[in-house]
């Protein structure tokens, strides 16, 4: 009849480090995917305000009023279910609002272009242009 051997504290030590080892590869990995998931809201939330805002600006809305209650015309646009949360980025700050030297609107978030050029850095190369 055979013995059965327990493992060894070095057996179990080394699976310990080996579980701690692929954890902290998968932890860094989900950092990245979230970023990327912020960046992905960011952008979309932005191009959707832009458009959403410059269409109220057709139907003759003072551009003065629509930087000061941007929520005011997207909840009447009727078309956002949250106008309020969609005023907001993926890293939860406020949009900034202004008009460029053409006129046209332009939608800005501090947090979506700092980590643009982060991930700009890293690659090496250019990303797409979103506006």
């Amino acid at each position: 009849m055979k013995k059965k051997r327990a493992f060894t504290l070095l057996e179990i030590m080394i699976v310990i480090f080996l579980i701690g080892l692929i954890g902290s590869v998968i932890g860094y990995n989900m950092k990245g995917s979230l970023d990327e998931g912020k960046g992905f809201k960011t952008k979309q939330a932005r191009i959707k305000i832009k458009e959403i805002l410059e269409l109220e600006m057709a139907k003759g809305i003072n551009p003065e009023d629509l930087l000061e209650h941007p929520e005011k015309f997207l909840k009447a646009a009727g078309i956002v279910k949250k106008p309020e949360k969609m005023l907001f980025d993926g890293w939860g700050e406020k949009f900034e609002l202004s008009y460029n030297d053409e006129g046209s609107l332009k939608v800005y978030s501090k947090k979506y272009d700092s980590w643009k050029r982060r991930k700009t850095a890293l690659r090496g190369r250019d990303l797409e242009e979103d506006e």
